[in-house]
């Protein structure tokens, strides 16, 4: 039943988004909780780590540098060139490289299961790609934005360090010390990581009712095209560099599925207008859909020696 409710993430969000663009005056005021209700989603995350999770990627090398370096290389260059095709202007341009700029997201390990990818290999990608993102995140947004305004790197990477690091950490910390109390826990982190990030969603709505009038179709555009890139790219060259296909189904999703909900929140804590952190809400709401609708046709696929496969998926996902 929960994961059935954590699977129907796109519905809830939209209809979160439905109720805040009819009635912002319900969400406006909890603007100031969008950088805690982003840390609470560290945390959940870093309770579901271990070592163990940082040690496979010695195992993993070849696959972990190459989805970490799509996800820093191809994401905010395929920003700038939808910035560019599209003609958007500075607000629009700044919320595409953040977008573009963030580490991978935490939907994509829900996906990478239901896609029967790696789920080891994709948690594992996404606490390195979130850790070294806290450094190369603010340096990427210095090199592209930096063109558009000034940036305050420094201040951005304590921030980063105060949202994103130190929670994982201590989520970390948390689940050595206290393992079996936090696995009676686990199964509840993604409902709650999930409430977190459509609640959002919901405030980032209703302080840009006005911008989703005007310019809803051109983001959608934009966001659709820069996520299929990453999808597309993800999977396409882990195949070139001839990785097995479940690995290449998790590269696909780490790539293609942004920390959007952070790219909100630096929008929000740097950059004014909000109308900046509209491209990382309406980005939410997308990548979740188009990850789901792929993992449903990749479900449907068969993988030799899948059995095997899925079951240690299984055993990772309930971790």
């Amino acid at each position: 039943m929960l994961n059935r409710i954590i699977q129907l993430f796109p519905l809830w969000a939209l209809l979160i988004s439905a109720i805040a663009f009819i009635s912002p005056e319900r969400f406006t005021q909890f603007k100031s909780a969008i950088i805690p209700l982003l840390s609470l989603i560290m945390l959940s995350m870093g309770l579901t780590l271990t070592l163990a999770d940082f040690s496979r990627v010695g195992k993993s090398l070849k696959a972990v540098v190459l989805g970490v370096s799509l996800q820093f290389l191809v994401m905010p260059l395929v920003a700038m060139l939808l910035i560019y095709l599209l003609q958007l202007g500075t607000t629009l341009s700044i919320g595409m490289i953040l977008v573009g700029c963030v580490a991978g997201g935490t939907a994509s390990n829900v996906m990478c299961f239901l896609a029967k990818g790696d789920v080891a290999l994709s948690i594992s990608m996404t606490a390195i790609s979130t850790l070294i993102g806290v450094i190369l995140t603010p340096l990427l947004i210095s090199v592209y934005v930096g063109q558009l305004v000034d940036i305050p790197m420094l201040a951005m990477m304590l921030d980063l360090i105060k949202i994103v690091l130190a929670p994982v950490l201590l989520g970390l910390a948390l689940n050595m010390r206290f393992k079996s109390t936090i696995k009676t826990i686990q199964p509840v982190l993604p409902l709650i990581s999930m409430l977190a990030i459509i609640f959002i969603i919901a405030v980032i709505v209703a302080l840009n009712k006005s911008q989703i009038m005007n310019l809803g179709p051109l983001i959608l555009a934009a966001v659709m095209l820069h996520n299929g890139a990453g999808l597309l790219s993800g999977y396409w060259v882990a195949r070139w560099c001839g990785l097995q296909e479940r690995v290449c189904r998790t590269i696909a999703f780490e790539v293609g599925m942004q920390n959007s909900g952070l790219a909100v929140a630096l929008a929000m804590k740097f950059f004014a207008p909000y109308s900046a952190a509209l491209v990382g809400t309406v980005f939410s709401i997308w990548h979740n859909i188009s990850g789901s609708m792929l993992a449903s046709f990749w479900c449907r696929r068969s993988i030799s020696d899948d059995t095997t496969e899925t079951q240690v998926n299984s055993v990772q996902l309930r971790r």
